[in-house]
C-alpha cells in the first residue's frame, strides 16, 4: 500500500513547464455620476441646464447615439448584424476572423436586445399635500445593445459593448492569453498555440514574464485607445464637466495550465485525480483552498454558498468545479495534454477586495494562490502516468536503433498469454533457460506439441520478450532470464487474465449458468435499465 500523495507533488514529476496567465477578462465601464437619482438630476439641470429631470430628455441621446453608429459604420463600410435570441454572439465572430488579415481595426458591429435596468420617470404623490410630482426610478426593460467586435495589435480580439439607452453603461472582454500570442510574435518567441492556452514553448520562462507583465497600464491604454475611436453617447462638453468613463473589473479568471510530458497519459491521471477528490468541495477544504473562515452554522453570520464538488462531462471531457460564494475553481484537460486550472472571480467583494482595476495585482494574487492550494489539496492514491507507461511499454511496439518495428505483447492474444505465464515458471531457473526449453514449455499452453514449433518461432518470440524487457540475453551466451521487472509484469497479467477477466466474462456472458452471481446480476439490472430508457424515449427498435 502506498501513501497518497498530492497532485502537486506528482505533476512535479510530469509537467514539461507550467504557465500562469491571466484568461478571460469582463470589464464593465460607466459613468460613475450618473449611476444614482441627484446625479442624473445635476447633469440635465445644473450641467445641461435643463428646467427638470426626465426620460423624455434620455430619448433624444438614445436615437443620437444610434445614428452615429449607423453614419460610423456606412463611413468604414462595415456589417451590422442583428443577432437573434439562440444565437452564438462568438460564433459569428470566429467567422470574421477567419478572414482577418491581422491589421488592427473593428471587424463587425453587433446588435442584440437585452434586459437592463434603464431610468425611469414615474409620478410620485406627496402624503401631506396630495400633489403628484416626477420622480426617478430603476427598472427593467428590453434596449438594444451594441457590439463592436474588433482585433487589437497587444491584446487580439476583443469587444466593446454599449448599452444602447442612458446612462450607456458598457463592457469590454479582453483575453489575457491571446495578449501572450500577440507578444511572443513580436519577441519572435516560438509556441504551440490551443483554444486560449499555450501547451508548447521554447522559452516557457520568457512567455511567463510576458503574462506577468499584463497590467492595469496597459489595460487603460487600451481602453483610452479604443473609446476614443468609437462612436460616443457623450459631447466634448460633457468630458470637459468631467463626465468620464470609469473602468471595473465585472468577472476574471486566472489560469494555471501544467503541459504534461506523456499526453497518451493526461487522461489517466485526470480520470484518477477525479475519482480520489469526489469531495474536494467540502467546507473545509474549500475553505483551505481560498485562505478563507467559512461558518456553516444556520442563521445570521453564516458563509453564504453552497460549497460542494460538480462534475460535467461535455461530451467524453470531465470537468471539475467547487465553488467558494460567487468565485469557482474549474480544473480539466486542455486539448488532451495540459491540466488547466482556473479560478473565476464574479464578485471581487468576496475577498474584501475592490473592483477598480488597480486591483488587478491583488486579484491574481487570490487567483494563482487558489489554483496552487488546490493543487497541494488534492491527493491521489497513485501515479496512474507510470502505470500508463508500464502498460505502454508491455503492449506497444518497439523500434529498434536499426529501424525495426518488433510488434508488441498484447495480452488479449492467447499466444502472448502463454509466453507470459510460461516466464513466471522460468523465472524460478537460476541458470535460465535456452530457446529449446522455451518450446518445451509454450507449445503444450497452445496444445502443440513441440516438435509442432519451429527454431525461428521459438527465436521470434524471444526477440519481442527482450524488447518489452521482460528477458534479458546473458552476456556471451545463447541462454536468458526473467528480468525483475518482467516476473512482476508477467505474474500481474496472468492473474489479471486468468482470474479476474475471464471469470468475469463468463459470468456475464455464460447463457445457462449453474449459479447466479453479483456480477451477472449488475450485468442484466444495468442492460434492463437502458432497454427501459429507450423504450421510455421511443428509441427502441
Amino acid at each position: 500500500m502506498t501513501l497518497p500523495r498530492t497532485a502537486a507533488e506528482v505533476l512535479s514529476d510530469h509537467a514539461l513547464f507550467e504557465i500562469r496567465c491571466v484568461d478571460r477578462m469582463l470589464l464593465s465601464f460607466r459613468q460613475p455620476r450618473l449611476q444614482y437619482g441627484s446625479g442624473i438630476h445635476g447633469f440635465f439641470c445644473h450641467h445641461r441646464g435643463d428646467r427638470f429631470v426626465s426620460s423624455t430628455l434620455m430619448h433624444p441621446m438614445t436615437e443620437h447615439f444610434a445614428a452615429d453608429i449607423h453614419h460610423w459604420l456606412a463611413a468604414r463600410d462595415l456589417d451590422l448584424v442583428h443577432f437573434t435570441k439562440k444565437q452564438r454572439k462568438d460564433d459569428i465572430a470566429k467567422q470574421y476572423l477567419a478572414g482577418h488579415n491581422g491589421g488592427e481595426r473593428i471587424l463587425f458591429v453587433g446588435r442584440a436586445q437585452e434586459k437592463t435596468r434603464i431610468w425611469r420617470t414615474r409620478q410620485r404623490r406627496d402624503a401631506g399635500t396630495g400633489k403628484s410630482y416626477p420622480w426617478l426610478a430603476k427598472e427593467p426593460a428590453l434596449v438594444n445593445h451594441w457590439y463592436f467586435y474588433g482585433f487589437d495589435r497587444d491584446f487580439g480580439p476583443f469587444y466593446v459593448k454599449f448599452c444602447g439607452y442612458f446612462p450607456f453603461n458598457g463592457q469590454v472582454y479582453l483575453n489575457g492569453h491571446e495578449y501572450a500570442k500577440r507578444q511572443c510574435e513580436r519577441a519572435g518567441i516560438g509556441f504551440t498555440a490551443a483554444d486560449n492556452a499555450i501547451v508548447a514553448a521554447e522559452e516557457p520562462q520568457a512567455i511567463q514574464r510576458i503574462c506577468d507583465g499584463l497590467s492595469q497600464e496597459a489595460i487603460y491604454r487600451f481602453l483610452g485607445k479604443w473609446l476614443a475611436r468609437l462612436p460616443h453617447p457623450f459631447t466634448a462638453e460633457d468630458e470637459a464637466a468631467d463626465y468620464r468613463w470609469q473602468a471595473s473589473i465585472q468577472q476574471i479568471e486566472l489560469s494555471t495550465t501544467q503541459v504534461m510530458d506523456r499526453p497518451r497519459s493526461a487522461r489517466i491521471f485526470f480520470d484518477q485525480l477525479i475519482r480520489d477528490n469526489i469531495d474536494i468541495g467540502r467546507p473545509d477544504k474549500v475553505s483551505i483552498v481560498f485562505d478563507r473562515q467559512i461558518r456553516r452554522h444556520h442563521g445570521k453570520g453564516a458563509t453564504p454558498g453552497s460549497f460542494r464538488t460538480q462534475i460535467i462531462t461535455e461530451g467524453v471531457d470531465p470537468y471539475l468545479y467547487l465553488y467558494y460564494k460567487k468565485t469557482q475553481v474549474k480544473q480539466y484537460l486542455k486539448e488532451g495534454r495540459a491540466l488547466r486550472t482556473e479560478t473565476t472571480i464574479n464578485q471581487t467583494r468576496d475577498f474584501g477586495i475592490g473592483k477598480e482595476l488597480t486591483n488587478l495585482p491583488a486579484l491574481q494574487q487570490v487567483g494563482f494562490t487558489a489554483n496552487r492550494r488546490l493543487l497541494d489539496v488534492e491527493c491521489i492514491s497513485h501515479d496512474p502516468a507510470d502505470g500508463a507507461a508500464a502498460l505502454a511499454a508491455i503492449i506497444d511496439p518497439v523500434i529498434t536503433d536499426t529501424g525495426t518495428r518488433i510488434p508488441g505483447l498484447r495480452f488479449t492474444d492467447p499466444r502472448v498469454r502463454a509466453l507470459l505465464n510460461v516466464c513466471c515458471t522460468l523465472a524460478l531457473l537460476p541458470a535460465g533457460f535456452t530457446n529449446r526449453l522455451l518450446r518445451h514449455h509454450l507449445a503444450p499452453l497452445l496444445g502443440l506439441a513441440p516438435e509442432a514449433m519451429t527454431s525461428g518461432q521459438i527465436s521470434y518470440d524471444l526477440r519481442r520478450l527482450r524488447a518489452h524487457g521482460i528477458i534479458t540475453r546473458i552476456p556471451h551466451s545463447r541462454t536468458y532470464q526473467v528480468t525483475p521487472t518482467g516476473i512482476a509484469h508477467a505474474l500481474f497479467i496472468t492473474h489479471l487474465a486468468q482470474r479476474f477477466l475471464i471469470p468475469g466474462l463468463t459470468q456475464i456472458t455464460d447463457p445457462d449458468p449453474p449459479a447466479d452471481s453479483r456480477l451477472r446480476s449488475a450485468s442484466r439490472a444495468y442492460q434492463a435499465a437502458i432497454g427501459a430508457l429507450a423504450r421510455d424515449a421511443h428509441l427502441a427498435a
